[in-house]
Order: C-alpha cells, then structure tokens, then sequence
C-alpha cells in the first residue's frame, strides 16, 4: 500500500462528507467556546424520553451501566466520593446476588447553544470498571449527544463517545430518525451507532443498498472514515489484559472479596502480556451479540431483555470524585541494549467537570460536523487543535523478492495500543489506525504496542500550525512478528554522531520506518524490523550530514549492530561497497546454484553479525569467479583468450583492456598500451615503425596497403582466432590506410571489426549497422548459433559474421546477441551481469578507498565512472531479465537505483 503525505491531507467522500485538510480536525486551539444554557426541565424530560437510545451489549460484558450512588460514601471532611475498590466490589457482590445487571440507568441533561436554534440532548452512562486491552481504569463514562434543531424539533447529528477524548467518536450527520442505538464494546464500553435496519451491528459502510452507521469523512490513509467504530464487530480481533495492582491481579486483591475471575471479561478475550506470544493471536474471537435493554419509557420496552432508568444528572452531580488507586499498564519501547518500559496511566474525571459537559460540540470530532454545525448555527466551532495519524501495518516476508531479500507489509492481525508520552493515556486502534486528536504543539513520543510484534517507537516534534501530523513513513507504522523481529542498533560509541532521523528502507516494501527512534542516554538506538528483509537504513545527523548502512539479516539473528556509525562522503561511499558487493556475491550465488541458493551466500552487510572472515571470503571468491568466467575457465572458453591466458575483454597483466585499472583500456590507454594506438609500445593506428604493412603507419600512409602477407593483428586467442582481418585479406590497391583503420575499428561490410568482436556486451558495436549493407539475406546456420549473410565472414575464427566463440553477432556466452543461456554454460544469462557487476563493485571499492584517505577529489571521479558502470548493469538486466530467475533482475534494479541515490548524496557531501 502506498501511503503519501498527500493522502493524509486530501481525502474521498463519504455520503455527502469530503474530508478536507485535517483529516480528522484542523485549527489552532485559540478559539473561545460558545455559551450554552440549561434547557427547561419539562422539554428537557421530553426529549430525553423521545431520544434515548436502545443499548446493544457484546456477549462476555462484565460491567452494564449502573446507578454510582448506590457506592458512595462520605469522607472525613464531608464530602461525596465513589472509590474504586467499592463500587467495583460491591457491583460484583449485587451481580452475583441477583444474576442480572444491578440499577441498570442512564443520566440525562439537556442544553441549548445561546442565540441559536441548536439544543443538545445528553445520554450518560456510568459502569464500575473499564477492563479493554490495556486501557483498564476504575469507573467509567460514556456519553451519547443528540444534537438538534429547535425550531424543526429534529435531530440534526449524533455523536456517541469512543474510549478517550482522543479518539475521533462515531458520530452521524443529518439521521432520519429519532432514536439511534448504541452497540457498547465489551470491556471497555465505546460506543458505536447503530442507526440503519441492522441496530445490533455496526457497520462502517453502506452495505445491500442501505446506510452506514457513521457519516463520518474518510480518512484516505487507509479509505477509511475516521471514527473509532467496534473494531471486534468489524472482524479484527482485540487483546483484552488481566488488570492488577502492583503486580496483583485484581480479584486476587483482599479489599475485593466479592471479586472473583468470573467477573472479568472471558478468559478466551485476554492475553497475559504481549510478548507471550510470537506472532499476533489467531485464536481471539470477534463480537457476538448479548443482552439488549430499553429505556423503561420506551414504547416497546418489553420486546428488550431489560429496560434502564433515565435520572437527571443533577441527581449525581453531589458526587465529587471518582477515586482509586492507579492501575498502569507497561509499554515496552525499542531500545539499544534492552527495551524500556513506559507506564500507561489511567484515571478518570466527573462528567459535570469535563468541558463537553457544558459544551457538547467540544465531543464533535468531525472536521464536516464542526463545519455543519458553524454554518447553520452560526458558531465557531475551529478551535480544535491539530492530530497525529498512523496505520500499522504489519511487515511479512514478500512473495516477490527472491528468498529472504524483501518484505511486504499488510493489515494487522490484531488490533493494538498506541500511545504518546505527552499524554498518559493509550487509545487503541481502530482498523489498524493510531489517531490522536488535539494533539499540542511541542516534542512528542509515540509508541505503538500489540500482542505477538516487537515494539514501534518514534519521537517528532509537532509545530504549532494545526493540521495533521503523519507518524511513521508516511503515515505507515510497520511492525515485525516476534519470531520475526530483529533489532537494529546503532549509535551510542563515544565517536558517533548524535542521530536526528532515520530512514529504513526495504528493497521491495520501501520505506518502513522514518522518524527519530528515542535514544538511550549515550544516544544509541534500537528498533525493529522483519528479518526476511534487505534493508538500507539513512541516518542524518544533528547537522544535517547524511550517511547510510546497509542490513541484510540471516535466519537465525537477533540483533543487526552498527558499531561504527558515521555520516559523511566516506560512510556512503562505503555503503555502496557493501551494497554492490552484496548483490556480486548473490549473483554468482545464484549463477551457479539457481535462486534458492541467494539466501546461503555469505553476503556481506555493514553489522557486526555479519561482517565477517566468511563475508570478505565470500566477497573476494565472487570477484575470483567472475575473472574466471571472463578468462575462459569457468563453463566454457569465455569471450576470448590472450596469448598470456588473460582475458581480452578484462585483463592483460593486470591491465583492463575495456576499463583498465590505470586507464590502460582499449579505448583510453595513456601508458602507450591503448590498443588502438600501441601494441607494446608500437602505435598500431598512427605508429611510425614496425608496426604498418610494409613498416608504414596504417592510419597515416602515404601508399596503399601492398598485398605483405603479414597479419595487422594475429592469434591473440590460444584458440588462434584473429580479433581482426588480416592484411591478406585486404584486396591490394583497393584499401588505403585510412580504409584500413576504419576496417580494424568498425569492420568491412561484412566485418564486425575489432569494435564489434571485443563487445563483451553481446549487442552490436556502435558504428555498425544491424543488418549487412550490401543488401544481402541474412540466414541462420542450423544448430551452429552462426549467421551467414551474402559476403563472407569476418575472419576472426573460421565463422560469419561471427563475434570471438561462436555465437551470433558477436554473443559472449554462446547465445544469440549476447543472450542469456544458449550454450552458455552454467552461467547462461549471468555473464553479461555478472562482469558488469564485477566492474560496479570494482569501481565502488575504488571510490571507497580514496575517500577513506582523504582523496575527495578521487573519490568522485570514481563515482562518476561507478555511474556509468551501473547504466551497464542495467543494460545487463534489460538484455537478459526474462532469463535472470526468480525476480533478481528487479532486485538488482531496485538497488541500482538505490545506488545512485547515495552516489548523489556522496557527490554532494564533504570529504
């Protein structure tokens, strides 16, 4: 899934609703609240009557709403307080006594907006304890709104409250009926409406030509709209906790001897710590309906399970606090050496001190629903402050990537907790979604925990401009299965640099972490990623300088360690060492051994669980063969042989014919040795002595070339295969010097020249036509891989028009045009890539040295010229891709392309 920056800021529709560049709320937080009044209590009782809601409970609840008072009690200075330890004991004692709900009730008050026609109907709904994942408090409150039109005496929006006043709520614009219902979460008692035919589901979209439950705007991270819903009704599982206290869990506590096991959620709902498992829990099960209750007035109130009482909240509003003792929960967050822990801290207010209490479009988490409300009503509903999204994703090895060289990422498994350092308390996701609204400018840490991942964590710092922050790559908070987990560690030595960002990137999945991982106090840091993957990470620091690693795990590691962290012109040029040579030693791997042999090579990676004698073994063994393939010495006569039992096409004592270590090539030699210009000292183009037919200079003679029976160029292959025609079979008195060296570059009509017959390549050289030029056919001999055209061959071994082993148009490994495995040997296709990459790495290894020693000057030289040579790679992988197995061709062009990225970053860094 692709997830953009943009995606977060521009959205789709949702019925008539389009989110717009908030996402879920947008403005500054400076905006005053509009002033509301108490209603009259005979409209108000009314309306309450008129508008109170069908509750829908989950199988497995534990805690329907209740009556407070009836567990309050008087402290020693007079005042009216509900502990935790009473109303949850003496709740468990009355449910076990009766069998059924004790008081089911709701408290109600209604409140208009001054000089408007907007009135407000409130629902709220008081349970003993909350017991959710790891959201688990004493005491509980959830509210239903419904806004509505006095004038028209009809709803105009309901919003039902989600688990914090961080959640974006579920809410609907514009309903076409009085009474909505309310689907209670089990545990935790979010509330979700139900307000199309189906009341005891929930559903997020229109489904066989009805309505959804929600209006809210699509959140177009994940085409999604953005409100909490019921995640267990919508198919993904939720973790419930056991809750303790100091370790104790709490029907095990003496200050509750009515508390029993029984009377928490279902044992089959929970989970006993979130690193218990090693993959995401496939066992939990999803909602099943339960008891269902209606208001004691309703009209059809005995069609329900139960009924519940609707009392005015003044008749509560005595009580002044809700107490207990704090219950956390322990967010495990990525470290260097060892994972931290940070508490979840849970607590709950009074209603009638909350600000939607007053102001109930301060619960209206809608950026469409604020802007409606404005508009009709005239209020001025923007102050809200700005929101931090994420979507988990889970990582998982790609179907894609050859053996374990990638990963992909998918919807999680499970739902999970997410949580900011700025605010002690965690909301839980919703379908996969971490959202916080009314987010404060200033540095935050998010930390995202699950059953059966390893750890996420980041740190940003919020500006104070509003809008919507995207958490993670571009809004993807990728997490790794346990068993699949591997911490990267970096930083911390006494020489490293103090880390801003960092960027891991997979070779298939992209991005999967960007942000600023928390750091222990020597500034190290640790997150994780999935081992099946090949990641490059980016690291900047505190300055801005940039530098990268390379981490590519094995089956069985634990832990991927950067022990020399730097930044800087030598640390990428360094990368690029190790990414090249990773892919060299793969690729011959994979060459000799087919695809599933990629995983078994000793490939080196910039950690220290991995680099080491085997990987430099390795490295040095994959550059040995790939000589060797080009010399002739491995499956089969290479392309061609020098007298010396070099490879033409890549060494003669050491010197590169094409390339040349000291610019000795065949085209650029400055030491006298370019082979256009000098055979051993003698200036085979414009040399004044031995070295023309008849002792004059081929290039510059004077005369025509005499009929000397002498070769210009001769047996250069052990095989005795001429790279170029000999003199004899010039025709005297028709080919003039001049003729004569255009023939030894390019070729006669039918001669592909010595160009042509030293393309290592295997396509045509490049001042040669395709197809013959004097207008004959072009056949192909049966089963000897040669081409025959009207005018004869070109002399360099007994073939037509035939390149230096045999194939057609001078192919290096016996196929045609320089294809991948006809009669090619075990290599087949890899002969092409393999020397371009032997020539890459050669390069990057070249580049890597002169900036170690200081060399900057050197090192972008080299750089440039490794540019040019992965063009080659890529020209290799185009030519034979179809015939590279198991997607390396897209493996080695995605770190190509990742290559050249770091060669622009190394140009423009500072030595």
């Amino acid at each position: 899934m692709e997830l953009t920056r943009r995606k977060l800021l521009v959205g789709g529709t949702a019925g008539a609703a389009a989110i717009g560049a908030g996402v879920l709320l947008s403005g500054t937080g400076t905006s005053e609240a509009p002033e509301t009044e108490a209603m009259d209590a005979e409209r108000e009782r009314r309306l309450a009557d008129r508008f109170a809601p069908d509750l829908h409970f989950g199988a497995g609840e534990a805690w329907y709403p209740t009556d407070p008072r009836r567990y309050a009690s008087e402290t020693d200075d007079g005042r009216t307080v509900v502990t935790g330890f009473d109303a949850f004991d003496g709740y468990a004692r009355e449910l076990s006594e009766s069998g059924s709900p004790p008081a089911p009730t709701s408290f109600y008050q209604g409140r208009t907006y001054a000089g408007t026609d907007l009135g407000v109907v409130q629902f709220w709904f008081y349970s003993a304890f909350d017991q959710f994942s790891v959201n688990f408090h004493w005491h509980d409150w959830e509210v239903l709104h419904v806004f509505f039109d006095l004038e028209r005496d009809e709803p105009v929006l309901f919003v039902a409250s989600s688990h914090s006043r961080k959640v974006p709520n579920n809410e609907f614009l514009d309903p076409d009926l009085d009474r909505p219902a309310i689907i209670s979460e089990v545990g935790s008692h979010s509330s979700a409406l139900g307000v199309n035919a189906d009341r005891e589901t929930f559903q997020r979209f229109p489904l066989d030509g009805g309505i959804a439950d929600i209006t809210n705007s699509v959140l177009d991270l994940v085409d999604i709209p953005a409100a909490y819903g019921l995640p267990r009704d919508e198919g993904i599982p939720l973790p419930y906790a056991v809750p303790e206290l100091d370790g104790t869990p709490v029907y095990d506590l003496p200050e509750l001897p009515n508390v029993t096991r029984e009377h928490l959620v279902p044992g089959e709902l929970t989970v006993d710590s979130f690193d218990e498992y090693d993959s995401p829990p496939s066992e939990l099960p999803t909602r099943e309906d339960g008891l269902h209750l209606r208001p004691e007035r309703h009209p059809e109130a005995d069609a329900a399970d139960g009924t519940y009482a609707l009392v005015h909240v003044g008749e509560v509003s005595h009580v002044e606090a809700f107490t207990g003792p704090q219950l956390s929960f322990q967010f495990a967050v990525p470290g260097f050496a060892e994972d931290a822990v940070a508490s979840h801290l849970t607590s709950v207010g009074t209603p009638w001190t909350q600000p939607r209490f007053e102001n109930p479009a301060a619960d209206v988490t809608d950026p469409i629903h604020r802007d409606a409300l404005t508009e009709r009503y005239d209020l001025d509903l923007t102050g809200t402050l700005g929101n931090v999204v994420g979507a988990v994703r889970e990582a998982t090895e790609s179907t894609q990537a050859p053996g374990s060289n990638g990963v992909d990422t998918r919807s999680p498994r499970t739902e999970g907790v997410a949580r900011l350092e700025s605010d002690p308390v965690a909301v839980p996701t919703w379908g996969g979604v971490a959202a916080f609204r009314d987010v404060p400018a200033g540095d935050h840490r998010l930390t995202v925990n699950a059953p059966g991942v390893a750890p996420y964590a980041e740190t940003f710092e919020r500006g104070d401009e509003g809008g919507t922050t995207a958490a993670g790559a571009d809004g993807a908070l990728v997490l790794a299965p346990n068993e699949d987990a591997v911490k990267v560690r970096a930083g911390g030595g006494s020489g490293d640099p103090t880390v801003a960002a960092v960027t891991v990137e997979d070779d298939f999945a992209g991005a999967v972490y960007a942000g600023s991982p928390p750091k222990d106090e020597d500034g190290g840091f640790g997150l994780y990623v999935h081992r099946a993957g090949a990641f490059t990470a980016e690291v900047t620091d505190r300055n801005g300088d940039v530098g990268a690693f390379r981490v590519n795990p094995d089956a069985d590691q634990a832990t991927a360690t950067v022990e020399d962290l730097r930044t800087g012109k030598a640390a990428l040029v360094d990368f690029l060492d190790t990414l090249l040579s990773e892919t060299l030693v793969q690729a011959v791997a994979v060459a000799e051994d087919g695809i599933d042999a990629i995983d078994g090579a000793a490939a080196p990676d910039d950690t220290a669980e991995r680099t080491t004698e085997a990987a430099t073994d390795a490295v040095e063994g994959a550059l040995s063969t790939v000589e060797m393939l080009t010399n002739g010495t491995v499956g089969g006569d290479g392309v061609s042989n020098d007298t010396d039992g070099d490879d033409l096409l890549n060494e003669t004592d050491g010197d590169d014919l094409l390339n040349g270590t000291e610019d000795d090539g065949i085209l650029n030699g400055t030491d006298g040795d370019d082979l256009p210009n000098d055979t051993d000292g003698d200036e085979l183009l414009n040399g004044t002595t031995d070295d023309a037919v008849d002792g004059t200079d081929v290039a510059d003679a004077t005369e025509a070339v005499t009929t000397d029976t002498s070769d210009v160029v001769t047996s250069v292959s052990d095989a005795g295969e001429d790279v170029v025609r000999t003199a004899e079979e010039t025709t005297a008195g028709e080919t003039t010097a001049e003729g004569t060296a255009e023939s030894l570059l390019n070729g006669t009509e039918s001669d592909g020249g010595v160009l042509d017959d030293l393309n290592y390549r295997g396509e045509d050289g490049p001042f040669r036509e395709d197809t013959p030029t004097d207008g004959s056919e072009t056949e192909t001999s049966p089963g000897t891989g040669t081409t025959s055209t009207g005018d004869g061959g070109d002399g360099s071994d007994g073939t037509e028009n035939d390149g230096s082993d045999g194939t057609e148009d001078g192919g290096s490994d016996g196929t045609e045009d320089g294809g991948s495995d006809a009669g090619g040997g075990p290599f087949g296709g890899f002969v092409d890539l393999l020397g371009a990459l032997r020539e890459a790495t050669t390069r990057a290894a070249r580049a890597a040295a002169a900036a170690e020693n200081g060399d900057g000057e050197e090192a972008d030289r080299q750089l440039r010229e490794l540019r040019s040579a992965l063009s080659a790679v890529l020209d290799a992988v185009e030519r034979t891709g179809d015939d590279l197995p198991g997607n390396f061709g897209t493996l080695v062009e995605r770190r190509v392309a990742q290559a050249d990225r770091r060669i622009a970053q190394a140009l423009d860094a500072e030595t």
